[in-house]
């Protein structure tokens, strides 16, 4: 699939009606997920034919298109009710087939676990403290291949010692740098929309204790 047509298709998903802003529910607009998912897959090869999670999944744009991209197997994974059944909506009008759990990632139970990528737009972290670093944290624990985050610009060096000393990645690469078109979501929001540099992230994991997980069927299980 060619990227323009992969940003068309994540341009007609559903979004949030009604975000809740305790959970720093903001769209990942078709432009960066089709980005970031593109390039895992063309420059990596981390998405056809790979068991993908995504972490704190919303209204289900990065699993749509990891899905879209030919995984072997796509779970959403999300605290949210509203959001897990908008994710189910977008993936039936595309007649993709998507597992959704819902789970506070932090409670997530990762013994018999085994997933290829993890990708993510998790939280920044400016409503509830450490929230971005639970997630890459745990990102990192389930994966075995790769994670791809995006996390603000203006975090970068704070990222990459974090995850490289407490988020037991081996290595942390800054792929490149994109624009995040924040459009007014909450009452506390006095622009129209902000442009927001932020960080596409490719982190690999160290390897996991195999006796935590089986490879058998490769699917991806709570």
């Amino acid at each position: 699939m060619k990227l323009k047509q992969l940003e068309g298709l994540l341009g007609g998903l559903t979004q949030f009606s009604n975000p809740k802003v305790e959970l720093e529910q903001y769209a990942t607009g078709p432009h960066i997920a089709s980005r970031m998912l593109y390039t895992a897959e063309n420059s990596f090869g981390d998405i056809t034919g790979k068991v993908v999670a995504d972490f704190g999944c919303g209204c289900g744009t990065l699993a749509v298109a990891s899905a879209l991209l030919d995984a072997e197997h796509v779970t959403g994974i999300d605290i949210d009710l509203q959001s897990l059944e908008l994710a189910q909506e977008n993936a039936d009008d595309l007649e993709l087939d998507i597992d959704l759990i819902q789970c506070d990632i932090k409670n997530l139970n990762l013994k018999g676990l085994l997933v290829d990528t993890v990708v993510m737009n998790p939280p920044f972290g400016t409503k509830r403290n450490g929230a971005d670093m639970e997630f890459l944290s745990m990102g990192l624990k389930a994966a075995s291949q790769a994670v791809y985050s995006l996390h603000k610009t203006s975090t970068r060096e704070y990222i990459k010692k974090a995850a490289l000393r407490n988020c037991n990645a081996l290595s942390a690469e800054v792929l490149c740098e994109l624009r995040y078109d924040l459009p007014q979501t909450y009452e506390f929001h006095k622009k129209k929309e902000v442009d927001v540099a932020v960080d596409l992230w490719r982190f690999v994991p160290r390897a996991r204790d195999e006796s935590t997980a089986e490879r058998h069927g490769n699917k991806m299980r709570p």
